[in-house]
């Protein structure tokens, strides 16, 4: 814990499964991590209970808490169970323990910080805004479609794609703690996750955007291995950080981390039957957006899905933080990393 405490100081920023993968790979570096997590989720159990009980959606709040908690494999395993028959079917136990902290709470940021405290959380987990944000894309062919959940759905309908995405109420205000651990961060990180339904729609929150661009910290995108059917299709790295830029016309990433990884045959047809396809690095296009591109062999299949490897990722993020940002520290870098790299080994012992 002595070493995690000087570790540097990330916020990351996006939803849904990606990020989370991301940030149980990061807590073995640093305790000084803030994720921003999107709340326009309206699918699922989360929606549900945002229509039922009136609160935001706690589903990827509640997977980036689960990622970033000390606690024994059983008590994830019960945070994550979803019931299976009577009216809780398909409702996850953490999204009712969430949604009962938000009713012995004042607002739905102070539940999520007691339920952090009582999973030892490492870091902090905040909502991008406690206003009860929407989603909307208007797609190229003119229609305009809303909510999260309906808008790759609805674009796949309609043999469309999205030209832009934007957020109702539009003037939805951002957490004071989010813009202050933006300008205090070392290194900014955005995604992995739907570019346009979870990283994208936390930039829209007012003041989010202009507190990233004026930050002096790092900033990094993690591109997804795969692209989205509705989302990005036949969308290649460049493409993602274009519809960024273009969601906030101005330029301010300084690195992309892609993967440069491959996978089975038969995998990849599985994938390309479903309309996804592994993104591709345009090397010129990124190169004329100013982006430095980092490559890694991040692919990791678990239950036949393809995500990222979590130990991987975050060795990469930190080793390019260290690097870029943290530099002028030698001493420092050099105790951090080796302290860091015994943190690895009594994690390998402990499983």
């Amino acid at each position: 814990k002595r070493l995690l405490v000087k570790g540097p100081k990330l916020v990351v920023i996006g939803g849904g499964t990606g990020l989370s993968t991301m940030l149980r790979g990061l807590k073995y570096y640093t305790s000084n991590i803030t994720a921003i997590v999107t709340v326009a989720d309206d699918g699922g159990g989360s929606g549900d209970l945002r229509e039922d009980l009136g609160i935001l959606p706690p589903g990827d709040i509640r997977n980036c808490i689960l990622a970033l908690a000390d606690t024994e494999p059983i008590m994830e395993e019960l945070l994550q169970y979803r019931f299976t028959d009577g009216r809780l079917k398909n409702q996850s136990f953490g999204n009712l323990f969430l949604a009962a902290m938000d009713g012995i709470s004042n607002n739905f940021e102070e539940a999520v910080q007691k339920m952090s405290s009582v999973l030892a959380v490492t870091g902090r987990v905040m909502p991008v805004t406690l206003d009860n944000m929407v989603l909307k894309a208007k797609f190229k062919n003119g229609n305009i479609v809303e909510g999260e959940s309906a808008i790759p759905v609805k674009a796949l309908e309609q043999n469309t794609s999205i030209e832009r995405i934007f957020i109702e109420p539009e003037d939805a205000k951002p957490l004071e703690d989010a813009l202050k651990a933006i300008e205090e961060a070392d290194a900014i990180i955005l995604g992995p996750g739907s570019l346009y339904t979870s990283v994208i729609p936390n930039l829209l929150v007012k003041d989010i955007a202009k507190a990233v661009r004026k930050s002096s910290a790092l900033k990094l995108y993690v591109s997804n291995i795969m692209t989205q059917p509705g989302e990005t299709d036949g969308y290649d790295a460049g493409d993602h950080v274009n519809a960024i830029y273009k969601h906030v016309n101005e330029n301010f990433l300084d690195y992309i981390i892609v993967n440069a990884g491959k996978i089975d045959m038969q995998l990849e047809e599985k994938y390309k039957y479903e309309g996804s396809q592994l993104v591709e690095i345009n090397y010129k296009k990124l190169k004329k957006l100013g982006v430095g591109v980092i490559e890694g062999d991040f692919v990791k299949v678990k239950k036949g899905f393809i995500r990222h490897d979590a130990e991987k990722l975050a060795s990469i993020l930190i080793e390019t933080i260290m690097e870029k940002k943290l530099f002028y520290d030698r001493k420092k870098i050099i105790e951090y990393f080796y302290l860091s790299e015994r943190l690895k080994h009594n994690k390998k012992i402990r499983e």
